[in-house]
């Protein structure tokens, strides 16, 4: 089992590169309409999606409650496509997500601006001043929804495997340096390591959305973590009830696992609205 992620800039050849490298490889590509899709399929609102996905949040929607539905239902729908074996995945933070992931490729890719400008006069036959808008309110958009939602810096190299310039080389060079690279990295030794890591991320998120969707807990900043057989919980709360209340459902919906607390209590928080 492994996992391939792309990050990649506008007009950076992103798709056309994960789509040719899944092939290559004969991974199944997870396409962005896929995930939107099962965003939608899972509860959130069509018509919401515009102000989150893949995007800054503006201040009030960056404040508002629809941006913790929006990442946890994100992030499961991330990790169920994940957990369908050999997989590429494009964009939404997924180098993000599954960072720590045995069996991870990540990649990032770029272009120099004369090139980005060029691709995308061709293809919507726009002038060179609509392309560089689209360029910049691109770049703006994909930076703060990573900052955002991940606290990571996407354009840090460091964040990745490999950041290819796709302005550099054409498209069958690049794939082919990812799938070479790739048939390296990736292990048979590490296959049981991915799939567990992979589950126990589902599993936690699971208990999160549980708690979140179907108890209506109210603990700000969610999420879950899965060691062996303990789950620990994350976020900021109001009170020690709430806390408990969350411990004891997780002993519910999953008997044999221990839970814990490392949720901050802080009476006079104020929730989001």
């Amino acid at each position: 089992m492994a996992i391939i992620t792309f990050a990649r800039q506008v007009a950076a050849l992103g798709d056309e590169v994960a789509g040719t490298v899944a092939e290559k490889l004969n991974y199944k590509f997870i396409k962005r309409t896929d995930i939107e899709r099962r965003i939608v399929e899972l509860g959130f609102s069509e018509s919401k999606m515009p102000k989150y996905d893949e995007r800054k949040p503006g201040f009030f929607a960056s404040m508002a409650k629809d941006r913790d539905e929006y990442f946890n239902l994100a992030q499961y729908a991330m990790m169920e496509a994940a957990a369908q074996d050999n997989v590429v995945i494009i964009g939404r933070g997924a180098f993000a997500i599954f960072k720590n992931v045995p069996n991870l490729v990540s990649v990032r890719l770029i272009a120099d601006e004369r090139t980005r400008i060029s691709r995308l006069m061709n293809e919507f036959n726009w002038n060179e001043k609509q392309a560089l808008q689209r360029i910049e309110e691109s770049d703006a958009n994909r930076n703060g929804f990573h900052k955002n939602f991940y606290n990571v810096d996407v354009d840090n190299p460091a964040n990745f495997d490999m950041v290819l310039n796709t302005g550099a080389m054409d498209l069958e060079t690049t794939a082919d340096l990812i799938c070479n690279y790739a048939q390296k990295k990736i292990t048979a030794a590490q296959d049981y390591d991915c799939k567990d890591y992979i589950k126990r991320l589902l599993d936690a998120q699971t208990v999160v959305n549980k708690l979140i969707f179907d108890y209506n807990i109210k603990i700000e900043f969610l999420h879950a973590e899965i060691e062996g057989k303990v789950v620990v919980i994350y976020g900021v709360a109001t009170s020690n009830a709430v806390v408990e209340q969350s411990l004891q459902i997780i002993r519910q919906e999953l008997p044999g696992y221990e839970s814990k607390s490392a949720v901050s209590v802080v009476q006079n928080y104020k929730m989001y609205q």
